[in-house]
């Protein structure tokens, strides 16, 4: 299994995953949507999970077709639990609780690629600090709340007012909401790694 290097930022608590972490969080995910989809049951480990994998992280994990299209993606801020087990939530609520999607069955997760984005905690924020590449950025205006991971603005080659325009989107306000002060606006880093599509 191959890995693909993503955008980090914040050093500090919660970087550098060496390789066969990554190697390693990529199959738990797939093992545990497996057990769930397959056998609603839930995946237990077999052996103690790699050290930097019991710090407590929040993290995301997306699912995408091998054509590249989204199929699911849920995540969490809260560095409440250790990463293998915020994956193994994350994963399964990726897979079968995503509201835009219907539940991945059996026979669609062999087509499925697993990306992971290991969160590094939020900062406050302006406008004019965020880097396009390296920041995930999240915004909050009373019940709106809407969040982008660091590669979403790299992917779709967004400047960071086009990114900002399209995190108030996604938390249903306006576009141009951060503009007038009243957005809480925080950055984050985001550890990406995925298995590679064949």
């Amino acid at each position: 299994m191959q890995t693909r290097q993503g955008p980090t930022a914040h050093e500090g608590p919660g970087a550098a995953l060496d390789l066969p972490t990554r190697e390693w969080l990529l199959a738990w995910a797939r093992t545990v949507i497996q057990s769930r989809i397959t056998s609603d049951s839930a995946a237990e480990l077999s052996t103690p999970p790699p050290a930097a994998t019991t710090e407590p992280r929040g993290c995301f994990v997306s699912l995408h077709t091998r054509a590249g299209a989204l199929r699911g993606c849920i995540g969490t801020f809260e560095a409440s639990r250790p990463l293998w087990k915020a994956v193994q939530e994350m994963a399964i609520a990726a897979a079968t609780h995503d509201p835009r999607f219907p539940a991945v069955t059996a026979a669609e997760l062999g087509d499925c690629v697993i990306e992971i984005s290991a969160l590094t905690p939020c900062q406050k924020a302006t406008p004019e600090s965020i880097q396009v590449g390296v920041h995930g950025i999240a915004v909050e205006r009373g019940y709106h709340r809407g969040v982008l991971l660091p590669q979403v603005a790299t992917e779709y080659g967004w400047d960071r007012e086009t990114f900002l325009d399209h995190t108030c989107m996604k938390a249903g306000m306006p576009k141009n909401a951060w503009r007038d002060g009243s957005v809480s606006i925080e950055t984050f880093g985001a550890e990406v790694f995925s298995e590679t599509a064949h």
